[in-house]
């Protein structure tokens, strides 16, 4: 039976009605989120992009097809004199919006939202690196159990299985697209991206019980059952990142 946590004694029907209740369960989730580091609490949350102005704002399903990707790989390279190391930090930070802060939720409470890539938005901060990641549609998806599940603010699924499959279904499309924009700039080999994103799961199930109240073994089983969805769609999540960087490094090493 999957493990359910409730936040709030409080019943769900006393919920914010209108506008605020579809938001309500993102607020809660993020608000938690926040607080596993407090430090930097945009490292894991997501913002309502109806909240948010537009600066320095870019929606993911535009941004790549125009030259966002171009301009941060510019910007990695005055970090990295390295066009191919370059484009694996900025490969690592977009897997973070994508990925990294959604394991997070899935691991931390078995909520998840939408991280496909028509519902994705990126901000970049003052030094043209990515600090933020928000959300158009605020819904979560939910267990059984949940303090949110049966109102506006959430859409239940049958069981953590289903949610594991949701959820890697929607970052799947999203990185897709991500890695084909981004193989036009800089041609990185794609086991090792999928590995990045293993890595990225791993980490947050690991992360989430050292800094908040979760049990480590609930926090690997949502893991582990996030990357078995991402390996039944075929894609090499446990894979090791130890490999050539690039499929053009790799060449230039059998030539030598």
């Amino acid at each position: 039976m999957p493990t359910t946590l409730l936040l709030d004694p409080t019943p769900a029907a006393v919920a914010p009605r209108g506008t605020a209740a579809v938001s309500a369960a993102l607020v809660e989730s993020c608000t938690r989120l926040r607080a596993l580091h407090p430090e930097y609490p945009r490292v894991y949350a997501v913002a309502q992009m109806v909240e948010q102005p537009k600066r320095r704002w870019w929606a993911v399903d535009e941004g790549i097809r125009g030259d966002r990707l171009d301009r941060m790989l510019t910007r990695a390279l005055e970090d990295i004199p390295d066009r191919d190391a370059a484009g694996i930090s900025v490969a690592s930070a977009l897997i973070h919006s994508v990925v990294g802060r959604v394991a997070a939720l899935v691991v931390m409470e078995g909520r998840a939202w939408d991280a496909g890539l028509d519902n994705l938005s990126i901000h970049m901060d003052s030094d043209g690196c990515i600090d933020w990641a928000g959300v158009w549609d605020p819904a979560l998806r939910v267990l059984p159990g949940d303090r949110w599940d049966g109102t506006p603010g959430a859409v239940t699924l049958p069981c953590e299985r289903a949610l594991a499959m949701w959820t890697a279904c929607r970052c799947r499309t999203a990185l897709t697209a991500i890695f084909d924009a981004l193989d036009r700039l800089v041609p990185l080999d794609r086991t090792l991206l999928w590995a990045l994103v293993g890595e990225a799961v791993l980490g947050a199930a690991t992360m989430v019980p050292l800094r908040g109240d979760l049990a480590p073994s609930v926090a690997d089983r949502r893991g582990q059952a996030l990357l078995d969805a991402f390996e039944t769609a075929g894609l090499p999540v446990r894979s090791r990142a130890g490999r050539p960087l690039c499929r053009r490094a790799h060449t230039d090493a059998l030539a030598s």
